[in-house]
Formats: structure tokens, C-alpha cells, sequence
């Protein structure tokens, strides 16, 4: 019984991600980021922690781009007209979800920078 429970769980999650991924233009933007991030550390080879770093930065913008999500949708069916205190909420998940993307790109120009330079480095 436990075991049918997990699973049930797994796939309200899976169902989460997929509504997601149809619904919001943003979290396909990140979906499609993090697949230009994977395909430069394959390409580049980078070491087993910097696909732990990139790894997490994936993990962290696209887990935040949920919440957001969630909580705007939240928002929107507790106050369904303008309220200044719900757009302070979602200004401040959104603002979140910078932070998270900005951060990723630092530690991503970090990591591939110096990789690109060196590939592009004529021999």
C-alpha cells in the first residue's frame, strides 16, 4: 500500500512539472537554457563538480520558476482583482526567480567561459 502511495505521488509531481512546462512560457525559456548549459558541459567536458554546480543551478531556477508559479496561481485564486498586496507577493517570487537565474549565470559564465576561450584559442 505504501509503494502505490509513492508512486502516486511521483506522478502528481510528474504532473506538476508537465503543467508547468505547457503553461508557463517562462519555465520552457529556463527548460531550454538548462539544455544549452548541458550541452556546453558535455561539449566542454567539465569536471564532476562543475556538473554538480550546474546541476544545482538547473535544479534551483527551474525548482524556483515552480514555486512562483504556484504561488502566483495561489494569488490568483485567493484575490482575482489587482490588490497591492498581492502584486507585492508576486513581485517578490518573481524577483526570486531572478536572483536564482542571475546567480546561475555567473556560476554558468564562470565554469564554460574559460573552457570557450580556450576551445576557440586558435592552436
Amino acid at each position: 500500500m505504501k509503494m502505490k502511495s509513492l508512486i502516486k505521488s511521483f506522478a502528481f509531481a510528474g504532473n506538476g512539472v508537465k503543467n508547468c512546462f505547457v503553461s508557463e512560457r517562462n519555465f520552457r525559456i529556463h527548460t531550454l537554457l538548462a539544455i544549452v548549459a548541458l550541452i556546453f558541459a558535455i561539449t566542454l567536458k567539465i569536471s564532476v563538480i562543475e556538473w554538480i554546480a550546474i546541476g544545482f543551478c538547473i535544479a534551483f531556477v527551474i525548482a524556483m520558476e515552480m514555486l512562483n508559479t504556484a504561488i502566483e496561481k495561489l494569488c490568483d485564486v485567493v484575490h482575482q482583482d489587482v490588490h497591492p498586496g498581492i502584486k507585492k507577493i508576486k513581485d517578490i517570487t518573481a524577483g526570486a526567480v531572478l536572483v536564482s537565474a542571475i546567480f546561475s549565470l555567473i556560476a554558468g559564465l564562470i565554469i564554460f567561459l574559460p573552457k570557450i576561450i580556450l576551445y576557440l584559442k586558435p592552436a
